[in-house]
């Protein structure tokens, strides 16, 4: 259930109904459908100067605690494409843009490294960037431009299979560059004093805020051990890693080398944050509840309130308090593997087959989740509303349609391998969609796998799966960092998001078309028309739009959303004394 991509900027809109002190013990619940969209502003030079703003009452020291399933599959930043690797990274990580937070959650394209969010010439083809000065490593050394130019070359290495591709598809030259560990560099990032530009193919207006994405944090050269790089990162931010138990638990403490005037974007309250790993949703809301030692300085950054606990949680004015609920641009959806489903009929038949409304049962409901009936989220830019497969008269689905549609195809009984990640929750929707899809027509084979390595397995080519859980939020708001990576026949390859693998030229044709075109309106109307586009086709099951609910200690102060990581700001928690 972590979204792929959901790591950079998102349209997104706050629709807290945890933190009041109102007392009232009704539960409400966000209409996804009904939310405003979101942008977020590019900031000045002025809003990309540290240090970051003070957050009222907070006090420095203590520990932070998590309480999460599992650990991260890649910290590496060339591989990070992941929300919850993205997040757990901000502390640690810079990039030449981030994101500023206020004390809503919403956010602000800044300089981050670099002293502004850029600037941009030639129509959106070249972009300057300019470091700024007093930015260290964790030993000591400055951050120099020498690592800024080896961070983007690093990006065209053999062993980076994961992560964003925006930059490598879009520098010139990059068809052909292999990387820097032959000694050779990429003519299109010139290097002049503390200033570094990027010459682009083709105009790319949002290229700063793509430079926002985890999966471009800075790397130092002379710390780079390539492939072992993944599991022990280094710091340039507040904080750095003092230990790692991989699956278990890793601990951050103060990098004593880092200059908050320099950033605009981290607060550095805690003296140390403790992750835990290994806990499901079900264990950890208990603790949350109980709010006994540690666990009233706890958090967590993928773990939601259980669907066992959602309304005794919700309800209650007490806890609710400690619950921080958000509308998210993620939609969640199932990838139909077009290279072995090949029959439209077939992909359709599962759409009409789907059992949304169990499936929102087991998640606890519409407190949880809205249910999809289209790619894009309501609250992303160019949004259209259109349900192909009936879902307002038939929410748990329709498998008369299905079974018709096989029958039309000649495929009753047609084989389905599922894989879907390991957790209680996905246990039992697993169970659900198994049982809805057979009294279709289908048999169906369920894979559970390992929730920390779920997305190295099922992005290879030759996975073995039919379908597969996925997820996926804007990379920053545009229609293009949504069907790009995911719906591109470019985009298909070991490490790459168009987990579907379609390739349809009609649909390559209209994404370029989006991708060249200049008027704002007339861009996101293209979009929301490739969304329709891509369900005709059945390429995938949109499932749900999530809505999250994020529950921790009493101790944790300043729980706010982070709308351009899409998840908890760790950098503007503190423990209250």
């Amino acid at each position: 259930m972590i979204a792929t991509g959901v790591v950079a900027a998102s349209s997104s809109v706050l629709t807290a109904c945890g933190g009041s002190d109102s007392g009232s013990s009704k539960s409400s619940v966000p209409d996804v459908s009904k939310a405003k969209t979101q942008n977020i502003p590019v900031g000045t030079k002025a809003d990309s100067t540290g240090p970051a703003p003070e957050v009222t009452g907070a006090v420095k020291g203590g520990t932070i605690y998590s309480l999460d399933q599992f650990d991260m599959d890649h910290m590496d930043p060339a591989q990070i494409y992941v929300s919850t690797e993205g997040l757990i990274t901000v502390p640690i990580m810079r990039g030449l843009t981030g994101y500023k937070i206020d004390d809503k959650g919403n956010a602000t394209l800044v300089g981050d490294a670099a002293t502004d969010a850029g600037t941009v010439k030639d129509g959106g083809k070249t972009w300057v960037f300019t470091l700024k000065d007093g930015i260290k490593w964790e030993d000591g050394s400055d951050l120099s431009m020498d690592d800024v130019r080896h961070t983007f070359e690093r990006l065209f290495a053999s062993f980076v299979t994961e992560g964003p591709r925006y930059v490598q598809d879009w520098l010139v030259g990059g068809d052909s560059y292999k990387g820097p560990y032959d000694g050779k560099n990429l003519d299109s990032i010139e290097i002049d004093g503390k200033t570094v530009t990027f010459r682009l193919k083709e105009a790319h207006a949002d290229f700063n805020f793509t430079l926002a994405m985890r999966g471009y944090s800075l790397v130092p050269k002379k710390f780079d051990t390539k492939e072992k790089y993944d599991k022990s990162p280094k710091s340039c931010g507040p904080y750095k890693i003092q230990s790692r138990s991989v699956g278990k638990s890793m601990v951050y403490v103060r990098n004593d080398h880092w200059d908050a005037k320099t950033d605009p974007i981290r607060n550095a309250y805690p003296d140390k944050f403790s992750f835990a790993f290994g806990f499901q949703q079900l264990a950890a809301t208990d603790r949350f509840i109980a709010d006994k030692g540690n666990d009233q300085y706890a958090m967590a950054l993928y773990n939601e309130v259980a669907p066992e606990r959602i309304a005794e949680v919700l309800t209650s004015a007490t806890y609710k308090k400690r619950v921080l609920t958000q509308v998210d641009p993620v939609t969640y959806y199932w990838p139909i593997n077009t290279t072995r489903i090949t029959d439209v009929k077939v992909r359709q038949a599962i759409n009409w087959a789907w059992p949304q409304q169990d499936t929102q049962v087991i998640r606890g409901g519409k407190s949880t989740s809205e249910v999809a009936t289209t790619i894009f989220s309501p609250v992303t830019p160019g949004y259209k509303d259109f349900d192909l497969y009936d879902r307002k008269s038939y929410p748990n689905g329709n498998p008369t349609k299905a079974k018709a549609l096989l029958k039309e195809a000649g495929k009753v009984g047609q084989k389905l391998v599922i894989a879907y990640q390991q957790s209680d929750i996905m246990v039992k929707e697993a169970v659900a969609i198994k049982n809805a899809l057979e009294k279709a027509g289908f048999t169906v084979v369920n894979k559970m796998i390992d929730k920390s390595t779920f997305y190295t397995q099922v992005g290879k080519i030759d996975n073995g799966f039919d379908l597969m859980s996925a997820g996926w939020s804007p990379d920053w708001p545009s229609g293009y960092s949504v069907f790009y990576p995911c719906w591109d026949g470019d985009n298909i390859g070991d490490g790459r998001s168009n987990y579907a693998q379609l390739k349809n030229a009609s649909v390559d044709k209209a994404i370029t078309a989006a991708t060249a075109e200049t008027d704002v309106d007339k861009a996101n109307a293209a979009w929301g028309n490739i969304d329709e586009q891509i369900m005709k086709l059945a390429a995938c099951v949109p499932d749900y739009h999530a809505i999250r609910n994020w529950m921790y200690g009493s101790k944790v102060g300043n729980v706010v959303y982070d709308a351009g990581n899409t998840g908890i700001a760790l950098c503007k928690l503190y423990a209250k004394g």
